[in-house]
């Protein structure tokens, strides 16, 4: 993985999470075992790749099941110190195991990328 020069800003990440059909289509036993697949899967970023977690957020309080209209249910906002740090986290859900299949069986993920906003930061 590339290193960011000490002189160039970190890329500023917006992770994007969503649950497919699949988590809810799953029996209890199998969901569970998504659940429990999840904060391994993102633990650490930091130490892992990099990434320092700005915050979070997560709407599955006003947002129940699959939704037809955004695909979204909970946000990363991260610096990164690369586009290769980037996708790694991305490729968490590709490769996490999840019984006899992979995370992107029940998760989405997408990443915007940019850089921090020059206004509203207070």
């Amino acid at each position: 993985m590339s290193q960011a020069t000490d002189d160039a800003p970190p890329l500023r990440a917006l992770f994007c999470i969503g649950v497919e059909a699949a988590f809810f289509a799953a029996g209890a036993a199998e969901r569970d075992a998504a659940i429990a697949a999840i904060p391994p899967a993102f633990d650490d970023l930091a130490g892992r790749f990099g990434v320092r977690v700005i915050g979070t957020f997560d709407d599955d309080r006003l947002m129940v099941g699959p939704s037809a209209t955004w695909p979204w249910t909970s946000y990363i906002l991260a610096d990164a110190p690369d586009l290769d740090a980037v996708v790694a986290v991305c490729d968490v859900v590709r490769s996490t195991e999840v019984g006899d299949g992979r995370l992107w069986r029940y998760l989405r993920i997408e990443a915007r990328v940019g850089r921090e906003l020059f206004f509203g930061t207070r």
